[in-house]
């Protein structure tokens, strides 16, 4: 049997007092339920990263390099005051250098309190895709990519792979490996 969250003191719902309850019976919401991801573009391939954690979007930036920094950390950069750690995310990824000569676009995420800037090749626009089209990885997905992806989202002739930002700066893992 399905629930919904629904007033409490309405219907014939479980909950006491004025809050929040669980009304038996109805529609699940995770059928209709959908969630915003920022798409980005890196290497030609699209991925996803919860609108709620991007901060900003940015065009190309002049990075400082930090000596002695794990190779995915492109170096350091100046948004408004704050010093915010780049993260290269072709390296992140183990796909190739870009060789095109464009400049990489910068997407700020909010991890712990921490800013960082994650660098892509493109940022598209944000989607709104249903948690029901929510698809576990697949078995052929790359294992560096499966480490910090949640699923994916299959569209129309493409494949979005949605990013687990907590796990996409776990260089911790990275390193033990």
């Amino acid at each position: 049997m399905s629930q919904q969250i629904v007033p409490a003191g309405g219907g014939t719902s479980t909950g006491v007092g004025g809050g929040l309850a669980v009304q038996k019976g109805s529609r699940a919401l995770a059928e209709t339920e959908s969630h915003d991801y920022v798409s980005i573009v890196i290497a030609g391939q699209m991925f996803g990263i919860p609108v709620l954690q991007v901060q900003d979007v940015l065009g190309a930036q002049r990075i400082t390099r930090i000596p002695l920094a794990p190779p995915e950390v492109a170096g350091s950069l100046n948004l408004r005051g704050r010093i915010v750690t780049a993260i290269d995310l072709r390296t992140r990824l183990h796909l190739p250098k870009r060789t095109d000569g464009g400049e990489s676009m910068s997407v700020v995420v909010d991890q712990g309190g921490e800013s960082y800037s994650l660098l892509v090749d493109n940022v598209g626009e944000v989607l709104s895709l249903s948690a029901a089209t929510l698809e576990r990885n697949p078995a052929t997905l790359a294992s560096a990519w499966r480490e910090v992806s949640v699923g994916i989202h299959r569209l129309d002739g493409s494949l979005l792979i949605l990013l687990d930002v907590a796990r996409l700066l776990d260089f911790a893992k990275v390193d033990a490996a």
